[in-house]
Formats: C-alpha cells, sequence, structure tokens
C-alpha cells in the first residue's frame, strides 16, 4: 500500500492526475481526507464528481483508484493493476487463479472474460464497465504456494503453475471444461513448466479425488503427446484411494483405469 501522505501546499484540483503525477495510484478514505484538506465524512461526495468523469473508481469500501488516460473510456484500470491493493485493503489473503492464472503463465488459449480470484473469505463479484472480477473461496488460501508477478503498479499474487492445475481440475466448470483443462496440462508439459514434486507437496490441501484425476490428466497428456513425465510421487499419494469419476457430472458406466483409480466417462482432445 502506499507510503504516509506528504502535508501538500494546497489540496488537488485534480486527485487522479496528482496522484499518477506522484507515481501513486490509489488512495484510502484517510488518505484522500489528508490529500483534500477535508473531514473523511466529506470524502464520498467530493470524489463522486471525479468518479462520475471517469478519473477515479472506488473497488471496495473506503479505496480509491485513479485512472490514467488511456484506461477513462473503460471507467476502470485492468484487475491486474488494482487486485493486490484492494485485496490487502480488505486484509484478506489471495491469489489469481484458475484461467487467469493460466494467462499469466502463458498457457491460456483465449482470454479470461472474467479476472479469478481466490481467497479464504466470502468476497461478492463485482464489476466495472469491462472490469469483472469473480472470486473463489478456499480455506487453504494461505498455505498455497504462490509468486510475485509485476504489474505496472506493483505486484500481484499469482498461483504457482502446480496450484494452477489442481485448481483447475478441481474446478472444471469454472475453468472453461475439462478438455480446456486437458489442453492447458499438455502446454505446461510441453513446455516443462509443471513440477511434480511441487505438485505432490501442494497436494495435501486439494480433495483425493482432484489428485486422482490431475494424476490420470497429466499422465495421458503425456502419453498423447509423447512426453517422458513421471507422476509417481502423485501416485504414491492416491495409492489406496477409492475410485472418481473423472467428469463429476458424466455418467458412471466405465472401468477404474487402474494406476489411478479414475473412471474415464469423458474423452479429452488435446487443443493445438
Amino acid at each position: 500500500m502506499a507510503n504516509a501522505v506528504a502535508a501538500t501546499p494546497e489540496a488537488p484540483r485534480d486527485l487522479a492526475d496528482w496522484l499518477l503525477a506522484r507515481g501513486r495510484h490509489w488512495v484510502t478514505t484517510a488518505q484522500a481526507a489528508e490529500i483534500l484538506r477535508i473531514p473523511e465524512a466529506h470524502v464520498s461526495p467530493t470524489l463522486a464528481r471525479w468518479q462520475h468523469q471517469g478519473r477515479l473508481f472506488s473497488p471496495a469500501r473506503g479505496l480509491y483508484v485513479a485512472i490514467p488516460a488511456e484506461y477513462r473510456l473503460w471507467g476502470a484500470v485492468p484487475a491486474a493493476h488494482f487486485i493486490d491493493a484492494m485485496m490487502r485493503h480488505l486484509g484478506h489473503p489471495y491469489y489469481v487463479c484458475l484461467l487467469s492464472a493460466a494467462e499469466v503463465h502463458g498457457f491460456a488459449h483465449q482470454r479470461p472474460q472474467v479476472f479469478q480470484v481466490m481467497t479464504s473469505a466470502h468476497v461478492r463479484d463485482r464489476s466495472f464497465e469491462r472490469v469483472r472480477l469473480h472470486f473463489l473461496t478456499s480455506r487453504h488460501t494461505a498455505d498455497r504456494p504462490t509468486v510475485e508477478v509485476n504489474t505496472p503498479t506493483g505486484v500481484m499474487r499469482v498461483s504457482t503453475p502446480e496450484v494452477t492445475v489442481l485448481d483447475l481440475v478441481s474446478r472444471p466448470n469454472e475453468s472453461g471444461s475439462l478438455y480446456n483443462v486437458g489442453t492447458i496440462i499438455g502446454d505446461m508439459l510441453e513446455e516443462t513448466t509443471l513440477d511434480i514434486d511441487r505438485l505432490a507437496e501442494v497436494a495435501d490441501t486439494y480433495p483425493t479425488a482432484v489428485v486422482q484425476r490431475a494424476g490420470w490428466m497429466i499422465d495421458d497428456a503425456a502419453e498423447t503427446l509423447g512426453v517422458d513425465v513421471d507422476t509417481e510421487p502423485l501416485r504414491a499419494l492416491v495409492s489406496s484411494a477409492s475410485s472418481v469419476l473423472l467428469d463429476p457430472s458424466g455418467p458412471r458406466d466405465e472401468r477404474p483405469d487402474p494406476r489411478w483409480n479414475v473412471i474415464v466417462n469423458a474423452e479429452i482432445e488435446l487443443e493445438s
């Protein structure tokens, strides 16, 4: 978050431009009150004019983000520019997840329609003109490894490739489809991005069924692509697990795969 506000000789005529000229991108209500030299109770009505003009927007109560000229027709800035500030302001652990994380890592075949964020709290989805945020909940959010990725305004936390895969497998309806998940896994294997040992280390924060499905999909993609990958560290974690459906919403009319005890009730053809 921004450092303490330096005293200003006079209140700025345009808060957004004042902030951006100083390399700052957001302020809290208290900071805005200090900059504008007004009581905190007057901040919201005072900033309403600039918000209406598309110069500021508020992604969370008490937080205001400056909009550079190139984004003022949007009425907001891209989610990556403010998600870290917003989640820190709300006080919740988070990471960019699923297809949004896959895109950051270079493995999305198309831009996700929403920006997906995992957090430990129940945070409502929100939309700001072209920018849509979709929040998912996991009590393990703070326990899972992430990477810090640079953004035009600072950094944001993104799930590692291994966490991304397990999230995708665990939430196929949020991930385009199992076919799309399989394609992303295949791309990661071809680029040697996926580390099976790291995958096994984080697997205990997911249901056993998710680990089984992920293991089967990795083996299937590796065989299809002719990629050599040792999934034994992952398989050892689920060697005594009960049978599960590959597609939880599909029929149960096939025999389980002996290695993963996964009933392969869906065909996954990797996209090229």
